[in-house]
């Protein structure tokens, strides 16, 4: 799995946004407190709103995804109020949970940090007090690396990793 950024414009199904959204739902969480929501943009307004949030240069590819998904964690736990320090941790692992069934149904998936998050709790009516905004994430199929914006078109190909012995050890 790597994170391409040049999409078809061609829509995914209700069926396909639905096993997506079922992947990500049965990811684990702190106490199963499931602190993640998913705002799917599918139809071409709200998809320019969510364009329209994010940095410049993730805009020049991102519009042409299928439907861009709004990440966020709800800061607290819903059962005692406090605050859920592992909320975002959790979203993280919902949103793989997504992205690797996305590559399982032959799609690809990039996550963007680059966006503003004050206009994205507004965009989706949600509660800075309540939630933080995570990532949008684009969804749908690869294009060509050809049709990209000239910027991205060098980087169109799988990153380099760093070594395992450079971030694990086996003790």
């Amino acid at each position: 799995r790597w994170s391409p950024r040049s999409f078809l414009e061609k829509a995914l199904s209700e069926d396909q946004i639905f096993a997506l959204l079922e992947a990500a739902r049965w990811a684990p969480s702190c106490f199963n407190e499931q602190p993640w929501k998913f705002i799917v943009a599918k139809s071409t307004k709200q998809k320019q709103k969510v364009v329209a949030l994010l940095a410049e240069k993730n805009q020049l590819w991102a519009s042409k995804a299928p439907i861009l998904i709004a990440i966020y964690a709800r800061k607290n736990f819903s059962s005692t109020g406090k605050p859920n320090r592992w909320a975002e941790f959790d979203c993280g692992s919902a949103m793989m949970s997504l992205m690797l069934q996305a590559n399982n149904m032959g799609l690809i998936s990039h996550a963007m940090g680059g966006f503003d998050q004050e206009r994205a709790l507004l965009w989706a009516d949600l509660k800075a007090s309540e939630f933080h905004p995570m990532c949008i994430l684009a969804v749908g199929y690869q294009g060509r690396a050809e049709d990209l914006h000239e910027d991205f078109k060098p980087g169109e190909a799988p990153n380099q990793r760093k070594n395992l012995q450079e971030f694990s050890s086996v003790l």
